[in-house]
């Protein structure tokens, strides 16, 4: 019997954000602008400091690794959707839904590891600016990145081997745009507790110790700029560690929003309009908030688009 229900799904129906033609148009124009500002913003932040020398440093190493996880992130879903939206389809394959909802989790984690790595960065910078380059080396810049991609791909192997393992039967209709961990629990028709164990234990003790590592390094950072006694020097840093701390508080608070909190009080909603800000407009909003902000980044650009356009 639960071979026939396993069985009996062959692939799932991705009902989108809407049923509504005239609605789906509109949806369709806004998610392919911000997708393509992502993935036009990220590349150009990637190939900036690629081709600058004055930002090979730490701070912007972390940053171009972020941008490139931002642009995988948003790619993990989103085209999708807009092929669904132009081939008039729903269908996604019961193995591609298992394959985007592993590399979802693999880059929701890289990005959780990120911004607690860019977090450390700045606390060393503000903090122990005369040990900067002796504390974060090349070597130590390469470890953290390795890390945080191994854990990311240890986490997702996790969750989605405990997925596998779930039947699903009549039903295969995934009220969202994607193949969501939350929006598949509730489709399962086989026990889900241990997944839900798995997601509210291990999920929430990396988070939390990840948002402990970054709301402990702003602590120690408020305080050592509060001691310098130049106005526009406590203006750059606190600008700086803002627009840091706009991501992180957006990141991590949908984030919490939705996988954090028990599954009774989850509204398929809220659950899709958190899912919009931390899968499609903070990729998007990333290099503006990190980038465009800095003096040394806008001059790269600016440096890079001339080059351009004298090579033409």
């Amino acid at each position: 019997m639960s071979g026939e229900n396993q069985s009996s799904v062959s692939e799932f129906l991705l009902l989108g954000l809407s049923r509504q033609p005239q609605q789906q148009q509109i949806i369709f124009v806004l998610f392919l602008s911000m997708y393509l500002a992502s993935v036009l913003g990220n590349l150009l932040i990637i190939l900036a400091i690629s081709t600058d020398s004055r930002l090979h440093s730490p701070m912007y190493f972390f940053l171009s690794n972020l941008s490139f996880v931002d642009l995988c992130f948003s790619s993990t879903n989103v085209p999708k959707m807009l092929v669904n939206y132009i081939l008039g389809s729903q269908t996604i394959s019961f193995l591609g839904c298992f394959t985007q909802l592993y590399f979802f989790i693999v880059f929701t984690g890289m990005d959780n590891c990120l911004l607690a790595v860019m977090a450390y960065d700045r606390f060393v910078a503000v903090c122990h600016p005369l040990h900067y380059t002796t504390k974060m080396t090349p070597q130590l810049c390469a470890l953290l990145i390795s890390g945080a991609c191994g854990i990311a791909n240890v986490n997702a192997l996790l969750h989605t081997l405990l997925m596998a393992r779930l039947l699903f039967c009549a039903d295969n209709r995934i009220p969202h745009f994607f193949c969501d961990v939350a929006a598949l629990l509730k489709l399962s028709c086989s026990d889900t507790h241990l997944n839900e164990m798995v997601i509210l234990t291990e999920g929430s003790l990396i988070t939390v110790i990840r948002f402990f590592c970054i709301l402990v390094s702003y602590i120690y950072i408020t305080s050592a700029v509060l001691r310098v006694p130049s106005t526009k020097g406590k203006w750059k840093a606190f600008s700086t560690c803002g627009s840091h701390l706009a991501v992180v508080s957006l990141f991590y608070g949908t984030i919490i929003a939705v996988y954090l909190n028990p599954s009774s009080s989850h509204s398929a909603e809220k659950d899709i309009a958190a899912t919009v800000m931390y899968t499609v407009v903070t990729p998007m909003l990333n290099p503006f908030i990190y980038s465009l902000r800095n003096k040394d980044m806008k001059g790269a650009l600016r440096k890079m688009i001339g080059r351009k356009r004298d090579s033409t």
